[in-house]
């Protein structure tokens, strides 16, 4: 009989185990994009809800790149493919979306800026990045990007003496919506 018992604490140890490492791996993306926010890391840029205070006389030059996934129907582009500006200075870009399909289709953009280095200092104030897109049928928008490389960028040993970054974007296909998603193709409105 206590053999038994050893074997189902072991049992309940590894399930134990078990459970503890699936939390981990779950949690584990969310705490990464958190991570990678906060710190830059990997190139990702910072948001901030305003302008830079501090506007400088040195400039940077912004390049805009755009991809698709694999399976994305869509045509993305940037509308301009460099911008200079003054650091700390706000800049608004666009990109255009096309979706030449007969259908709705959904996307998400994930996002990097290079050199890695950069991302802590390439803050966005406001992105199309940050909300899922839904294209209808043969409909082409223009998304804006407002952003501003934080002046702190030239004190940084590193860091400050980059001044040509790339903002790059890669649309992935999504899921549409619940409420599209549901609607048969006799309920689907007419988009021409």
């Amino acid at each position: 009989m206590k053999r038994l018992d050893g074997n189902n604490r072991v049992a309940a140890i590894l399930a134990g185990i078990v459970v503890t490492m699936g939390a981990l791996a779950w949690a584990a993306v969310p705490f990464y994009s958190w991570f990678c926010q906060v710190t830059g890391y990997g190139g990702t840029p910072g948001v901030a809800s305003t302008n830079s205070s501090d506007i400088l006389d040195e400039t940077v030059t912004v390049r805009f790149d755009a991809n698709t996934a694999p399976g994305m129907p869509w045509e993305f582009r940037p509308v301009q493919n460099e911008m200079t500006l003054r650091i700390g200075e706000t800049g608004m870009a666009f990109y255009e979306a096309y979706n030449p399909t007969d259908k709705p289709v959904a996307g998400t953009a994930s996002y990097n800026v290079a050199p890695d280095l950069a991302g802590y200092y390439f803050t966005k104030i406001q992105c199309f990045c940050f909300t899922e897109q839904v294209l209808k049928p043969h409909e082409r928008v223009e998304m804006p990007v407002v952003f501003y490389v934080d002046p702190d960028l030239v004190k940084d040993s590193d860091a400050g003496r980059i001044r040509n970054i790339t903002l790059s974007y890669t649309f992935y296909q999504t899921e549409l919506p619940q409420t599209q998603a549901s609607l048969s193709p006799a309920q689907t409105p007419d988009y021409n």
